[in-house]
């Protein structure tokens, strides 16, 4: 790799659409992933979180935008090309037990992505089996079928078939849904190790706040199909800008009293990403719209604390300096 290539985005979204038929889940999403970095994605269910996922993977085509994969852009190489560039991201599933065959061996399972491109060898066995080995799995393990795993176990093995294919982003969806707090902090610090050790970049999608605020190094927040605000992590966790940030984290559960913040109810139910509002997207259920809210979409505009905010009356007194930033 060039030393040119090693300063690009590990990955660019610019401009993401996707559509279910008639249904817009994504709309004029843009996303920059450095590479080494975690980048958490967040926001309520619904909002379009995994489908941004689901189209960076190539499980769902973009309708629109574009896909930018360690300075090449996906829809410009030739058909050939595109399934070597797309290997360079894998994806961690919400639901790992479901991912994996239950008609397969954890040793078959883990070969499989590597027999479908036709790289499987002897000599990539055995460093499969040495990579499952140096995570918590051992070689006894290898021979259970699915419904023998834990839920920590069925994860290590998700993500050691993800590693078997030497990518360089990993999307993880959910990763420490349904698992014990131990647990969670074992596969986080597993996930942190694996980073810097095989100098991977993470997309982090997650409902639990005190993960994405623990071991991301920025955050962008949906709501309804758009990024609303993105910024370094611990800056937009101290203080965040968008009225939907505040109330999203206002709901977050922490035992530190001194950290502990004003809970924010929102008015409203979640409109229909089938038929959004005008305007802003929000401001049917926020405590600050005005009537320019209601007619006038905002832009997302870059603070100069590396913040980006779509809010016409943002809470946060910094600073705009350009309009239309990429979350990066």
């Amino acid at each position: 790799m060039t030393a040119t290539a090693l300063t690009l985005p590990a990955l660019t979204l610019k401009d993401a659409v996707v559509r279910y038929d008639r249904l817009i889940a994504v709309d004029g999403v843009s996303l920059e992933l450095r590479r080494g970095e975690t980048l958490g994605l967040v926001g309520e269910s619904g909002c379009g979180k995994s489908s941004v996922a689901r189209a960076i993977v190539g499980l769902q085509p973009l309708a629109s935008g574009t896909l930018t994969i360690e300075g090449e852009t996906l829809q410009d190489v030739p058909p050939k090309r595109r399934g070597d560039l797309q290997r360079r991201i894998q994806l961690l599933f919400q639901d790992p037990a479901a991912s994996l065959s239950p008609r397969m061996t954890v040793r078959s399972l883990l070969a499989e992505p590597l027999k479908i491109r036709k790289l499987h060898t002897p000599e990539s066995a055995a460093r499969i089996v040495a990579l499952a080995e140096s995570i918590g799995l051992g070689e006894q393990l290898l021979s259970r079928y699915p419904h023998q795993l834990s839920g920590g176990q069925a994860r290590r093995v998700a993500l050691v078939r993800a590693l078997a294919a030497e990518p360089s982003i990993i999307v993880a969806d959910e990763p420490t849904a349904g698992l014990d707090i131990s647990i969670q902090g074992e596969l986080l610090n597993l996930l942190r190790a694996l980073r810097d050790r095989l100098g991977l970049s993470y997309l982090l999608i997650s409902h639990n706040l005190n993960v994405v605020g623990r071991v991301t190094d920025r955050v962008a927040v949906m709501y309804l199909g758009q990024i609303v605000e993105s910024g370094p992590t611990a800056a937009l966790f101290r203080d965040p800008a968008h009225p939907y940030t505040r109330a999203l984290l206002s709901a977050n559960l922490t035992f530190d009293p001194s950290r502990r913040r004003e809970r924010i109810v929102l008015s409203g139910e979640l409109p229909s990403p089938s038929n959004p509002p005008s305007g802003c997207r929000f401001h049917k259920r926020c405590p600050l719209a005005q009537p320019r809210c209601a007619s006038d979409i905002p832009a997302l505009q870059a603070g100069a604390d590396g913040r980006n905010v779509a809010c016409h009356f943002q809470l946060a007194a910094e600073a705009v300096v350009r309009p239309q930033a990429m979350v990066g």
